[in-house]
């Protein structure tokens, strides 16, 4: 990291180009991230709705496909739609509960017509972004990084031990297996340099495949049963528009807008500094856009995916074209079944062991945020400890918001949104003392004004 400007040592900057078999590599190791818990929504939504195999191997797909489809826009922009960073889009967790819940009570058609409507919100979050940017200083930004990796640790630790819903959670083998991943991408990234440490992870993933396949817990019967292709086909499970449900998706969508702002500021600062107005904007059309086109052939609502964030902070590539080749192999993925049905037998213990570190790498992109561009004052600290408290609290003691109305309770009780609120209200209504502005910067840097650490006027370390 250089001390001038708060950048990681990169190996590729955002416009660098790796050789072609490099980049297909390191793309593949974006994709073997968030593969599962991106296929995860789909099923765990159609298993709980009673949804045949048929229509369950085509929400898989249109998941990928659309996925596909978004990561590309982000990396490679169409106008003003697209952020122009290396951006992993897929299906959020976030939306699991309110699609089961939504869907049991009007079906799937109320599910795919709120997600048609409601995901427009944060279009219009984009669209007016420059409006609400001064409420997300580097203090709040990356407080939500932060509570992004935190929520999500316990997750990591639930893949590492074999999947919350598996028989044999906790098994011995499980915790070798992510112990033998988790060793290997943490010593390659650490102890070695060139391709060996960017291919960390992905190195790491597939030793352990092999090993859990040499002890027999890999099952391949769903490779068998997959087709070899699939089209996507508009209005397959119909729309219906339900108010309760799109003011339910609504909320949720504020939510994954607030998360993406953390992501993407969780990306740029493996530069050093904030993302751009311009950034911010089309990434968030992004979201919206892809979520409700993904709506009407069946995809789950899209988000950027914290996990890619902590392997581009932990190996140091942030070359957006690896994270197009990325987007290529999900949409591959999508059209051809089969071979996504290989890429599903990787046993949650060998993602677990990776995500860890990935999970852990997202908290520490915030508290570098923080710590680059704020004093550690009384005000500061304080605003820290409330706006951790409250997000980590409600996250892991959901029970105590039961007595709120549900959608509330649904709103309130996410740990990014708590720790949104709280940071945001208390960073707006509590004054700086006088004097007192960034760390390091003699008075205040306005958004679009504030040089850029990547701009030649800006000296780093290795000039």
């Amino acid at each position: 990291m250089s001390p001038n400007d708060g950048s990681i040592e990169l190996a590729y900057e955002l416009e660098k180009k790796p050789p072609t078999l490099e980049a297909i590599f390191l793309g593949l190791q974006h994709v073997s991230a968030m593969f599962v818990p991106t296929i995860a929504v789909a099923i765990i939504v159609s298993g709980a709705m009673g949804v045949g195999a048929g229509d369950t191997t085509y929400l898989i797909q249109m998941v990928l496909i659309f996925s596909g489809i978004a990561t590309l826009v982000q990396v490679f922009p169409i106008g003003p739609i697209g952020a122009r960073l290396p951006v992993v889009m897929g299906s959020s967790f976030a939306f699991v509960g309110a699609a089961i819940a939504i869907g049991g009570q009007y079906g799937l058609d109320a599910v795919f017509g709120a997600i048609v409507i409601a995901a427009l919100v944060e279009v219009l979050i984009g669209w007016q972004y420059k409006r609400i940017e001064r409420f997300f200083p580097p203090l709040v930004t990356g407080l939500i990084v932060m509570i992004i990796g935190l929520y999500l640790i316990p997750v990591g630790m639930d893949y590492a031990a074999g999947g919350a819903e598996a028989p044999d959670y906790g098994a011995v083998y499980h915790l070798g297996l992510a112990g033998l991943v988790l060793a290997i991408t943490v010593g390659m990234n650490l102890f070695m340099d060139g391709i060996w440490r960017i291919l960390s992870i992905l190195i790491g993933i597939v030793v352990g495949y092999v090993a859990a396949i040499a002890i027999g817990i890999v099952d391949f019967a769903p490779v068998a049963e997959a087709g070899w292709f699939a089209v996507p086909v508009p209005g397959r499970f119909g729309f219906a528009f339900e108010p309760i449900a799109i003011l339910t998706f609504t909320a949720l969508f504020i939510t994954a807008a607030i998360e993406s702002v953390g992501d993407m500021s969780g990306i740029t600062a493996a530069e050093g500094r904030n993302p751009k107005h311009e950034e911010i904007r089309g990434g968030l059309f992004v979201d919206g856009f892809g979520s409700s086109l993904g709506g009407i052939f069946g995809a789950f609502p899209l988000t950027t995916f914290s996990q890619n964030v902590g392997i581009i902070n932990f190996t140091g590539v942030m070359s957006r074209y690896v994270v197009g080749v990325g987007g290529v192999v999900l949409l591959g993925l999508g059209f051809i079944p089969k071979v996504s049905a290989v890429v599903a037998t990787i046993p949650d213990s060998v993602l677990g062991g990776a995500v860890l570190v990935m999970f852990g790498m997202v908290m520490s992109s915030g508290l570098r945020l923080i710590f680059l561009n704020e004093r550690m004052t009384r005000r500061n600290m304080v605003i820290i400890a409330v706006s951790i408290g409250l997000g980590l609290g409600v996250e892991l003691r959901p029970e105590a918001l039961e007595a709120l109305p549900g959608s509330a309770e649904i709103f309130f009780g996410n740990a990014v949104i708590m720790t949104a609120i709280a940071a945001i209200f208390l960073n707006t209504l509590v004054p700086r003392p006088d004097g007192e502005y960034e760390a390091g910067l003699e008075e205040p840097i306005d958004g679009d004004d504030a040089p850029s650490p990547t701009d030649p006027a800006v000296p780093r370390e290795d000039d």
